[in-house]
Parts: structure tokens; sequence; C-alpha cells
């Protein structure tokens, strides 16, 4: 497996090896390019892609640190914790290199679920406060009126209930002093199955 890479590559996959070994986690796109001086993330992104294609790291589209070593998997207790999401407006959600151990509630096996922290009070009439973690299951689709994470073309995140319309999107939040946010597109990233209070 090893002996198709090129010597970039290798040291490619030596650094996230050594990432996801020591510090729990794969490093970024933007971390990959300072450490071997490649100015361009398209560059990094190449590289990525090779590996992809050898077999020996796998990728998840939507996360951005989700890089797993295809060759050699690691088992991590808990779920993993890729960021903050808006529950109130929209703003960009911010990564993080956390994860949480909800072992006792959710299987932390299950390759489907991540964890957001909530920030804002959106969806307090939903008993979804700000500081609070909710667990999501990783979906491209949702019910209408779900509780999803959604994510708008501009890569902005929000957690609201989920209505299509005929030409746009409505994003419901739960607070009846807070006006829905109408967009043209927005994707799912999942539904929330669980809500774990921050105490």
């Amino acid at each position: 497996m090893f002996e198709n890479l090129t010597e970039r590559q290798m040291a490619v996959y030596e650094f996230i090896r050594d990432k996801i070994r020591n510090r729990g986690y794969g490093p970024t796109v933007r971390e990959i390019g300072k450490e071997f001086d490649i100015a361009s993330p398209n560059g990094v992104v190449c590289h990525l892609k090779a590996l992809e294609r050898k077999g020996i790291i796998t990728r998840e589209s939507n996360l951005s640190r989700a890089i797993q070593l295809a060759a050699e998997p690691v088992e991590f207790r808990g779920l993993p914790l890729i960021g903050q999401i808006a529950a109130g407006v929209l703003h960009e959600a911010v990564e993080q290199d956390e994860r949480v151990d909800f072992a006792a509630m959710f299987d932390p096996h299950k390759k489907n679920l991540f964890v957001l922290r909530v920030r804002g009070d959106s969806m307090i009439d939903d008993h979804i406060s700000d500081g609070d973690y909710v667990v999501i299951h990783k979906q491209r689709t949702a019910r209408k009126g779900q509780i999803v994470a959604a994510i708008t073309d501009e890569g902005e995140a929000t957690l609201k209930r989920w209505f299509p319309e005929k030409n746009r999107i409505r994003l419901e939040p739960a607070n009846s002093n807070m006006k829905p946010i109408y967009v043209k597109n927005a994707r799912v990233l999942g539904a929330v199955v669980g809500v774990v209070r921050r105490v």
C-alpha cells in the first residue's frame, strides 16, 4: 500500500498520522499547507485526494477535521465535537478540537453521530439553550419541521426547524421573540437526536 506513495505523499501521511495519534484529531488543510509550505489549499486537497484514492486515508466531505487513517484505524472514546452552531442569528461555524464523552447515552462507535455546542437562544422553546450540546445524526435530508443543523451556500451554520417552501427554505426558531430566517439555498448537515444540558 505505502510503496505506491510519492515521497511528498508519504510525508503528508506521516504528518496526518502524527496529529491523529498524538493530538486525537487530524490536521486542517491550513495546517498541512503551513507544514509543507503549500500556498494553495487546492494543492493540499490534491495530496489528500491522492492519499484517499490509494486507500491510505478516508475523509468526511462536510467535516473539516474528519480525516481518518484507513490503513490503521484509531478508536476514540466519545463523539467528535466538530464546532459551535448558532441558535440565533447566522454566523460562521467555528472549529473545535475536542471530543465529548456521552458514551452512557449514545453509542460512540456510531460513525454517523457528532456533537455541536449551541450558541444563542433561538431554540429555547424547544429546551435547547446557549451552552448546551446537541447530538446530531449525520444525514442530508430532513422531515418538515425537524430540528436540523443546516448550512447555507455562504457557509454559515445554524440550528433551526427545517421548512422547505416553494422557492426558499424557512429556518424557523423556537423562540417567540425571533423571526424565521429565509434562504434560497441551504443543506442539511444532520438532525438533532439528543440534547445534553451543560451544567
